[in-house]
């Protein structure tokens, strides 16, 4: 029994340090010098900006605006919206703005089936570039023009920005503003520096249009739409560039619910993923697609959360019932909060960040739950309210 017992330790916490040394490397990565700013340019790309919009009355405006005020040719670009179930009095004052609006009512919502009906609705033969925008989410006017520098390089085919949270209005949305920086930090700008693909997050992204388009189209996903798209483009060897100081703003969760509603539909887009690709994990080794792998090395990984906090309750308990075992669980739990710790911007180092913490067990807890209902999660469109409470 004992011998087991060991065996299944050594087991789990090879693992563990397989995925907490992963994240080590990329954390230590994005301390180097940033990527270099792309050069100005004088060719302009045609620009379709696709917003779904699902239920988004209460932000959909300011972002539209947002969009329309940029120093870039108003010709060489269009704001399309896809109203889905929003209030007619919502869909009027979008009328009366300077964008395409395109107005659908399906049954069973989803992002895929509001982005693949603007395809459909554009004439693709006249943009050159896509970008993704969420009904919740503000760019500068120089957005356009940043971009658009990156797409002046001929090999450039996919574009990240840098999201950073509109509100810190809440602790939890402190909480989700750090997570996505350690996102950043690690997915975005550790990778590139070690000439990886970056991460997509499913909104201020952009794509050459025709290769978004052809992606698209074959998208049946759910939920996180982006999980199924860059698998796509990476096992067609397509990069992903990042642009780590063009920044768009994004709301945070506010509320436990909503995180708890959120982090279900991003779980079940990872394990979703996981499943549709994996049989294409020898083909990719075997052609050396090595960025395809590593984002399927990625989708096996728990979360950062759900590793924090199992490694945390495995070191308790093997220190109370088997002290010898617990020694190296204790070692890579430190290594897992330094890799964090490295990845944070120093911006977020206050005493306010001390307060989010204290929701990190709860998080956890609801983490763990949602790994039972992942099913559910992939069978229907789980929205996330928008909308920053200031009260």
């Amino acid at each position: 029994m004992e011998q087991v017992l060991h065996t299944i330790d050594w087991i789990l916490y090879t693992l563990f340090s397989i995925n907490i040394v992963y994240l080590l490397i990329y954390s230590l990565a994005s301390l180097r010098r940033k990527p270099d700013k792309p050069v100005s340019v004088k060719d302009y790309k045609r620009f379709a900006l696709l917003i779904a919009a699902y239920k988004e009355d209460v932000v959909i405006i300011d972002t539209v605006q947002a969009c329309l005020a940029q120093d870039y040719p108003s010709d060489k670009y269009d704001v399309v919206v896809v109203s889905d179930h929003m209030q007619p009095a919502t869909n009027e004052k979008l009328s009366e703005l300077p964008i395409k609006l395109l107005q659908v009512d399906f049954e069973q919502s989803t992002n895929t089936k509001s982005l693949k009906a603007a395809l459909e609705y554009l004439d693709k033969d006249a943009y050159d570039v896509v970008l993704i925008i969420d009904a919740d989410n503000i760019i500068n006017s120089s957005y356009l023009s940043e971009v658009n520098n990156a797409f002046g390089n001929p090999d450039v085919k996919v574009v990240q920005t840098h999201r950073v949270a509109k509100n810190l209005n809440t602790d939890m949305a402190y909480l989700d503003a750090v997570s996505e920086e350690v996102n950043n930090s690690i997915f975005r700008l550790g990778h590139v520096n070690l000439g990886r693909s970056a991460a997509l997050i499913g909104s201020g992204m952009a794509f050459e249009y025709a290769l978004f388009y052809e992606a698209m189209m074959s998208n049946t996903s759910v939920g996180g739409f982006d999980r199924v798209l860059e698998m796509k483009l990476l096992y067609q060897r397509i990069f992903f560039h990042y642009l780590p100081d063009t920044y768009v703003l994004d709301e945070k969760i506010q509320k436990t619910r909503h995180f708890y509603q959120q982090r279900r539909r991003w779980l079940s887009a990872q394990y979703y993923s996981l499943g549709e690709f994996v049989r294409h994990l020898l083909p990719a080794i075997r052609d050396q697609k090595w960025d395809f792998c590593d984002k399927l090395f990625q989708q096996l990984f728990l979360s950062r959360v759900l590793l924090l906090g199992f490694t945390f309750i495995l070191s308790v308990s093997l220190s109370i019932w088997f002290p010898t075992l617990a020694y190296k669980w204790w070692t890579i739990f430190g290594i897992l909060l330094l890799t964090i710790a490295i990845a944070i911007p120093r911006r977020f180092w206050k005493w306010r960040f001390a307060k989010a913490i204290c929701l990190v067990p709860y998080s956890f807890l609801l983490m763990f739950i949602n790994l039972f209902r992942l099913r559910e999660a992939n069978k229907r469109f789980i929205h996330t309210e928008h909308g920053v409470n200031n009260q």
